[in-house]
């Protein structure tokens, strides 16, 4: 039997307007979109009541899995369980479709091994094949190029046809996110508990190891994504020389630019623009860098992603649409779902159209925060 499913009252946001209407869902997909009051439809369906519906968001780059694996200090939890917490708290943020963000190379302040973080990797696998899971998850490997095992790492993810999307990343000191280097002693000297002394010796290291490690395994890392298509992301660039690099080694996403000069660059050079949702929120950077409203209004935002705070994604969004000028809620939207899912490849879903997967969330506004009622994947409710 055809499994239907009719949503009217609704304000639906489409790529480039709102309209009021009803939706209609047919077998996990958008089946028709019916402007104007539905008294004379002969179709049963569920009242919205006025509240809006928008696609189901794509994130791309949330790290907030290793979180659950690794609540505390030399605490593992069941690996299973940590992606059923993590699938959970995406999906009632009205995330749809999740790329995790798992490390590849580690430095002596990681709590994480690569064994953990293949761990956590078959685990959404296992967890995908028993269809335990609330949201669509692929995998986005986090590459810390300047991590001696960086390359040992990365080889762990050999022929994983779930990675999509592979970012280039190097947190050594005095570049990039950490240009000012009080930042980073407010990172790591407080969290190693170093004194001035030691602390210089590992900011040393770092540097030494980011000297060494990251220009050869950029390049190799690039090179293997071009050939299994995997998508490549910059990550903290700060400079058109940085940008310059990616360009060379065909990224496509420019992640978090450190400044106006790169993203404008990145953006020049065709790159879809990444930036923290809550950056957005709170007006700046948390690392003292360029702030994502500033990039919005001069128009050299794409994309918006949770990072650290699944919640901050929907809500910048709607935060965006009203406190930008230049920027509606239609292409504020499209920063958490359209753009994203097109960069990579995701072309089936982000955007509320007669084809596509009917991936959407229920939304209502209150004192200005998004409210999430209901989260519907491939038209079946998850939340």
């Amino acid at each position: 039997m055809t499994a239907e499913t009719v949503l009217h009252n609704a304000r639906i946001v489409l790529a480039d307007e709102i309209v009021e209407g009803s939706l209609v869902l047919r077998d996990g997909f958008i089946a028709g979109i019916e402007a104007g009051a539905s008294s004379g439809s002969s179709r049963t369906g569920e009242d919205m009541g006025g509240d809006y519906i928008i696609p189901g968001l794509v994130e791309l780059h949330t790290d907030h899995l290793e979180g659950h694996y690794a609540p505390r200090p030399k605490v593992r939890w069941n690996p299973i369980a940590a992606v059923l917490a993590h699938d959970a708290q995406v999906a009632t943020a009205g995330i749809t479709t999740v790329l995790d963000a798992l490390r590849v190379g580690m430095d002596e302040d990681a709590d994480l091994t690569s064994a953990d973080i293949r761990k956590l990797a078959d685990a959404i696998e296992d967890s995908v094949k028993q269809d335990r899971l609330r949201a669509d998850h692929f995998i986005h490997l986090r590459c810390e190029v300047s991590a001696p095992d960086c390359l040992r790492a990365f080889a762990n993810f050999d022929g994983d046809e779930r990675v999509k999307l592979a970012s280039l990343m190097d947190h050594a000191p005095g570049q990039r996110q950490f240009v000012n280097l009080e930042t980073y002693a407010y990172y790591y000297q407080r969290k190693l508990k170093l004194t001035d002394r030691d602390f210089k010796v590992f900011c040393e290291k770092r540097m030494a190891e980011s000297a060494r490690n990251s220009a050869p395994n950029r390049a190799v890392i690039a090179a293997a994504c071009q050939e299994r298509g995997i998508v490549l992301a910059s990550h903290d660039d700060a400079t058109s020389g940085h940008v310059d690099e990616a360009i060379e080694q065909g990224v496509r996403v420019a992640e978090f630019p450190t400044t106006e000069e790169a993203a404008r660059a990145s953006k020049e050079a065709g790159m879809g623009v990444l930036m923290g949702a809550p950056n957005v929120m709170r007006g700046a950077s948390h690392s003292g860098n360029v702030s994502a409203r500033t990039l919005a209004s001069d128009g050299l935002l794409d994309i918006l992603s949770s990072d650290y705070i699944p919640f901050s994604l929907i809500q910048s969004a709607f935060f965006l649409g009203d406190v930008v000028e230049g920027i509606s809620l239609p292409q504020a939207v499209a920063m958490v779902s359209k753009n994203p899912a097109d960069a990579v490849g995701l072309t089936d879903r982000g955007v509320i159209e007669q084809g596509r997967r009917a991936d959407l969330v229920r939304v209502r506004v209150d004192d200005h925060v998004p409210v999430v009622r209901t989260v519907w994947r491939q038209g079946r409710r998850v939340a």
